[in-house]
């Protein structure tokens, strides 16, 4: 299935069902008066997290969707019916925003989690609640309100908890695969990786975290050049950042440390926020070096870009220096966890108990 992240769709809301302008009319019953019911109030529109979804490929084709308008209101008192919501179903990690006023409407982040796009219009009102002892027989009803219309951009933005960042060809694809079950594709040359790839690293028992592999980014690419700009915004939800640098790169030219540069400036072109998130270096292929290339070349790296984070060596093919990055992630994820846990008992005034 193609992988679609974007797609832009109309929703209309039902208009509410106007009132009744009505008179009882029974024999025996001269003076009946007014009865008049209410309309029903108009359907709304939601959106509901599936987790068995993973692309916005169906509103390619399917753009416009309506809920039901509400009844109008009728004799004998009776009250119009309301109109019938309408749901539609989108990916977990779906971003929805307002197109035309780019307003950030929400997010869908859970599965069966409902998100309001457009509010159903109110019902209008019968003759019934207008009478009074002055106005006996009234003749005034109003209408049902208009539901909401918009045009909605969906942003399906993956959920994963560690973002790979890097050239193409820096090893992104090789890791994820070495590391979980997922299964991209993989060549010598670049952009192999057209769309986001998500793997589940299992480290035993409740110790499994979610990677995503993303386009390389390449410089200019905040001004449109390669694919990576485009998918970047799934970085914006992971945890820690993963930057992967190839120790021998293909293209001799640019130095690997200046690769690590020019993908951080085009991250800080993007989002300045997203570039000041925690970023570890990954130098992947240090199976094509021996130990003492490797070493001047890492040395020369780290003493160019003056790095004072923390720094992994791996082979995804001889699968060294895995484990350590892996156990280290797993760590530093379980951290964040519990500071996250503290911090919101913290708020709620409750004793943190890391045992919950």
């Amino acid at each position: 299935m193609k992988f679609v992240d974007e797609a832009v769709i109309r929703v209309e809301a039902g208009d509410g069902g106007s009132g009744c302008v009505s008179f009882r009319r029974e024999k025996f019953v001269p003076f009946g008066g007014p009865d008049g019911g209410d309309g029903g109030n108009g359907g709304s529109v939601y959106l509901e997290g599936h987790e068995g979804l993973n692309t916005l490929i169906d509103f390619r084709h399917l753009r416009h969707h309506k809920a039901e308008r509400g009844q109008n209101g009728m004799s004998r008192q009776m009250y119009g019916r309301k109109g019938e919501d309408k749901i539609i179903m989108v990916p977990v990690g779906t971003r929805v925003t307002d197109s035309d006023t780019e307003e950030v409407i929400g997010e869908v982040m859970t599965h069966g989690e409902r998100l309001l796009v457009a509010q159903g219009g109110e019902h209008g009102i019968g003759n019934i609640h207008f009478k009074s002892s002055t106005n006996r027989a009234p003749r005034q009803s109003t209408p049902g309100t208009a539901g909401e219309r918009r045009n909605l951009l969906l942003e399906l933005i993956v959920l994963a908890d560690v973002g790979l960042l890097g050239m193409p060809n820096a090893g992104k694809s090789s890791l994820i695969t070495a590391m979980s079950s997922a299964r991209p594709k993989i060549a010598d040359y670049p952009f192999t990786t057209l769309y986001p790839n998500l793997g589940v690293v299992g480290a035993g028992s409740d110790r499994s975290f979610v990677i995503a592999d993303i386009p390389g980014v390449i410089p200019g690419a905040a001004e449109g050049l390669g694919l990576g700009i485009q998918f970047l915004k799934h970085l914006s939800r992971t945890r820690l950042l993963l930057h992967l640098v190839d120790i021998a790169p293909m293209d001799e030219s640019v130095s690997p440390a200046q690769q690590v540069i020019d993908i951080a400036d085009e991250l800080a072109k993007f989002d300045p926020e997203l570039a000041e998130r925690e970023r570890w270096l990954v130098i992947s292929k240090c199976d094509l070096l021996d130990d003492e290339a490797f070493a001047e070349s890492r040395d020369a790296l780290l003493s160019e870009l003056n790095w004072k984070g923390p720094v992994f060596a791996i082979s995804s093919v001889t699968r060294d220096g895995l484990k350590e990055l892996q156990d280290t992630v797993v760590k530093h994820l379980h951290a964040l966890r519990d500071e996250i846990a503290v911090q919101a008992a913290v708020a709620d005034d409750e004793p943190y108990d890391p045992l919950k």
